[in-house]
């Protein structure tokens, strides 16, 4: 999802991007990425790839999900170091910080406190991943900084019902019920967390933006701005796809952080703002999710 994003945005941009699809090259392989990079000889590189999903996903994948991220990450960080790359951009996610941690989550958060379990081994991966391209920077003077988004929706998302995030479930699970004139949609934990959201094609903007204008730290959080509670989304969502039946909430499934909300103030001072607001991009979605089921091009959609 994020790779396509940022594609869309370079095209408009005039950016000269070169991309390399999974089945061509083996992220997870040293030596593969490696050969890759000293062929290709890119200035810059900017890792959108990771092995990613929901709190079922993440909490039944726990080995695959740390040894995976760590693998791609590795490979391609150091192999660009050892090809010259000069610049390099880490995507990380906002899981990074604490549980707890006090809100808005600024930077300065990170490794002050215990992880939410439902997600930590993710979190864990990603955490290394920001401390290396840290590293490399004081050690080698490179531009490698790392960018924390927000939680993510849009176009190219994963709408597998058990390894996707909250807005293409929620999404997924409204269009099946209304399709079906099924009455009620089941969705999991309490309703009450606090999530802040924002369309990918911002954070792709934020990217190029940082690209252009590199920041003088190593980590740089991406965030909306503001935060709504699960409750309100799903039924946000609900409008948007429109399905008009009733929500049940199940208290017995895990609610995860109580409350994420990233302090982008950091990148809000350097001059940068998402522009796509909720209600536009959540439309935007849906016109992309119904217009592509036909096609096959809506990933994790098997009905």
């Amino acid at each position: 999802m994020v790779g396509q994003a940022v594609l869309r945005v370079a095209e408009a941009r005039g950016q000269e991007i070169l991309t390399v699809d999974r089945s061509e090259l083996d992220l997870r392989s040293s030596q593969e990425v490696l050969k890759f990079l000293q062929t290709n000889k890119p200035d810059s590189v900017i890792l959108t790839a990771a092995k990613v999903g929901g709190i079922y996903a993440n909490m039944s994948q726990k080995s695959n999900f740390l040894t995976e991220n760590l693998e791609i990450q590795n490979s391609v960080i150091m192999g660009a170091v050892e090809s010259g790359v000069k610049k390099f951009i880490f995507l990380g996610s906002s899981c990074i910080y604490p549980k707890l941690a006090p809100q808005p989550m600024s930077e300065d958060s990170l490794l002050t406190g215990p992880l939410e379990l439902t997600n930590e081994a993710y979190a864990l991966a990603k955490i290394a991943g920001v401390k290396l391209c840290q590293y490399i920077r004081e050690e080698k003077g490179l531009e490698y900084f790392s960018l924390m988004p927000t939680n993510l929706y849009g176009p190219g998302d994963n709408f597998d019902l058990k390894n996707s995030h909250v807005p293409a479930a929620l999404m997924r699970k409204f269009h099946d019920a209304k399709s079906t004139n099924t009455q009620s949609v089941r969705i999991w934990g309490t309703g009450n967390p606090m999530r802040e959201f924002m369309h990918v094609d911002d954070l792709a903007d934020a990217i190029w933006f940082t690209f252009a204008n590199p920041p003088t730290e190593t980590l740089i959080n991406v965030g909306f701005g503001s935060e709504i509670s699960i409750g309100d989304f799903a039924a946000k969502v609900a409008r948007v796809v429109g399905f008009k039946g009733d929500l049940e909430f199940d208290t017995s499934m895990p609610d995860g952080t109580p409350r994420k909300l990233l302090d982008s103030a950091k990148l809000f001072n350097m001059g940068w703002r998402p522009k796509i607001s909720l209600e536009d991009g959540l439309q935007s979605t849906y016109k992309w999710f119904s217009e592509n089921i036909k096609s096959g091009a809506v990933r994790g959609y098997d009905r």
